[in-house]
């Protein structure tokens, strides 16, 4: 039985990360705050010691908290996206665990596909593809906190051995969420949506295919999307290096609303 600890499993990708993976692991719940309807272990992830206590005896961390917003000064991610992530990987590093998969992000890459003056979720009309390997460009303070993440998850896995994942997630959205932000949002942001869509089903998949898959290599930087018609990040890294079949699309999400229809989103 494998033993996975999720930081951040009250948040949004967290709540997808409980029902990814089979009953065959054991599951160590973290959180900032108390949650009512969830059984979460408190912790800071800024106090260093408190985050080596709780790794112990653990397999695999998977590491989601974070300040989630593209639109936050650099006082407010310094902290939680910046001695977290060294807390965490440090922690990681004490207690011998096997994996850590960073949660990273589109935003770590896609400067030159923001439209400028406006923000941070738009993409040009004509956005570059981005490869995993490609250099990074963040457009905000968040995506500069996300590389250094990424580079520090690179220094653990050559330093210590550490098996590491940096998971550039897209935009996780019900499919009526992703129809309202299409429908109520201007062409940039339109856009951004269509490319980075993340359906919950998909980020359950990639979850589980990031914390199980066989890795040829590490650090291994990740796209996690789904299968949009319009992305630009790469996908085909992704489904070869962890093996992971995303099975939705946002055009096809949207089609069907306009065709008045309604289909059940792939589990």
């Amino acid at each position: 039985m494998t033993r996975i600890a999720i930081t951040g499993a009250a948040g949004n990708v967290g709540r997808e990360a409980i029902d990814a993976f089979p009953d065959d692991h054991e599951l160590t719940l973290f959180s900032h705050h108390e949650t009512p309807d969830l059984e979460t272990e408190i912790l800071e992830i800024t106090e260093r010691e408190a985050f080596v206590d709780a790794l112990e005896g653990q397999d695999v961390l998977l590491h989601l908290a974070a300040n989630p917003s593209p639109r936050a000064e650099w006082d407010e991610v310094r902290g939680p996206n910046v001695d977290g992530v060294y807390n965490a990987l440090e922690a990681a590093a004490e207690n011998d665990l096997e994996r850590v998969i960073f949660a990273s992000s589109n935003h770590a890459v896609n400067m030159k596909n923001t439209v400028s003056g406006i923000r941070p979720e738009s993409t040009v009309g004509n956005p570059e593809i981005v490869r995993p390997e490609d250099p990074t460009d963040p457009d905000t303070y968040y995506g500069v906190t996300k590389v250094f993440g990424e580079a520090m998850g690179s220094y653990y896995a050559n330093r210590h051995g550490l098996e590491v994942v940096n998971l550039r997630i897209g935009w996780l959205l019900t499919r009526e969420e992703l129809r309202q932000e299409c429908r109520d949002r201007d062409g940039a942001g339109e856009r951004y949506a269509r490319a980075m869509w993340l359906s919950p089903g998909d980020c359950r998949r990639l979850l589980d295919a990031a914390a199980t898959a066989t890795l040829e290599g590490s650090p291994l930087i990740a796209h996690g999307i789904s299968d949009n018609a319009e992305r630009f990040l790469s996908l085909a890294e992704t489904m070869r290096d962890l093996g992971y079949r995303p099975r939705d699309d946002a055009e096809a999400v949207l089609r069907d609303e306009s065709d008045g229809r309604d289909g059940l989103e792939t589990a």
